[in-house]
């Protein structure tokens, strides 16, 4: 549609966020507000003095994404001090895989944002764009976050490089040991996003910071066993259906040439994610579901309350490199010998099984608008 520009066929990652960029710049303008700058969050320092890559977001789940109608509108009607970035709308749809398991010390995910092509068949979902993903666990505030883009896409290389690339000093050092051990896929869930960000400015609160948030909105389904093959109790290969409404940071805006201290920027970010939070909390208080794991680990419980075992899925050894092929040369279907398991058909199933189907695009964020 004319007014969602960013709804359209593209692949490319850097493209994408230029044109975003440009418009947040244009909505800052339209507030009025001359000669102010984009910043990214900061580092956080801890009181040790450790520098920490945090991800400030909140998020509530609901059971299903109708539950969202009108989001948005309602976030503009209750937050005063909260301007639409125009034409921010974006959406995904994407497979994650979870690739540690329930006793790990953090979540190591593999995800895949999909762009369409010009005129490509939209009846399959393709995996491409790998992101390799390390998180701190649960649904806990100000997670410690650590993510890198594969070049090649290729997820049999050893990811770590690429994190001390990014991340340096940074990276504390139980989470650069955690990155090296072997990836072992434990589950799967699809998702599709709908996306738009938004700008808070209150000068009584935050002073002059002008705090970009990101909202989204997941319809996702997860997988019952680990290679999504059919799970007999549930007659189906999918497990959970629900919808997750999430708000994350994106930075702020400031005058240029104005210092701003650590302790200003992350007092605005955390106002604004609680003064976020609030209406939210107050319009769905009969609808949040009470959990308190990240849809990762959603993946891992919800495999494990459908049967299997730990056991069962070394035995059944996915690797991440399988997320990546349409069908496996080492694998084959139990019923018919000698022919080989068509994985991208079963990771389509997380999108496409008629009586768990994935809402388009478009048809979320007009729901959600």
């Amino acid at each position: 549609m004319a007014h969602r520009p960013l709804l359209k066929h593209i692949r490319d990652h850097s493209v994408l966020f230029a044109e975003l960029a440009t418009y947040r710049n244009q909505t800052v303008e339209n507030m009025g507000l001359s000669g102010y700058e984009f910043h990214k969050t900061p580092k956080f320092y801890s009181p040790s003095g450790q520098r920490l890559t945090i991800e400030p977001e909140r998020s509530i789940i609901v059971p299903q994404l109708s539950v969202l109608e009108n989001v948005r509108e309602k976030l503009r009607t209750r937050i005063p001090g909260l301007t639409d970035v125009i034409n921010s709308e974006v959406g995904y749809r994407y497979p994650t895989a979870a690739l540690a398991d329930t006793s790990a010390p953090f979540i190591k995910r593999l995800r895949s944002e999909y762009f369409h092509r010009v005129d490509e068949d939209r009846s399959i979902c393709r995996p491409v764009n790998l992101s390799f993903g390390i998180k701190s666990r649960g649904k806990g505030d100000d997670r410690q976050e650590y993510e890198v883009w594969m070049p090649d896409d290729d997820p049999t290389q050893d990811p770590l490089p690429l994190f001390i690339e990014r991340y340096g000093e940074d990276l504390p050092d139980d989470v650069r040991h955690f990155v090296q051990q072997p990836a072992c896929v434990h589950g799967w869930m699809g998702v599709k996003r709908a996306a738009f960000e938004a700008l808070y400015y209150n000068p009584t609160k935050l002073g002059d910071i002008v705090v970009c948030v990101a909202l989204s909105v997941d319809a996702y389904n997860i997988g019952a066993k680990p290679d999504l093959s059919l799970c007999e109790q549930l007659e189906s290969s999918i497990a959970v259906s629900n919808a997750e409404l999430e708000w994350e940071i994106d930075g702020y805006y400031a005058p240029q040439d104005a210092y701003l201290s650590h302790d200003e920027i992350w007092h605005a970010i955390n106002q604004t994610l609680e003064v976020i939070g609030a209406p939210l909390n107050d319009i769905y208080s009969d609808d949040i579901l009470d959990i308190n794991e990240s849809k990762t680990e959603r993946i891992l419980s919800t495999v494990l309350s459908h049967g299997a075992t730990e056991q069962d899925i070394k035995g059944m050894d996915l690797q991440a490199w399988e997320f990546m092929k349409t069908s496996s040369e080492r694998r084959q279907k139990p019923n018919k010998p000698g022919r080989g398991v068509n994985f991208l058909g079963r990771l389509n199933r997380l999108f496409y099984q008629p009586e768990h189907k994935l809402p388009g695009i478009e048809q979320m964020h007009d729901l959600i608008s």
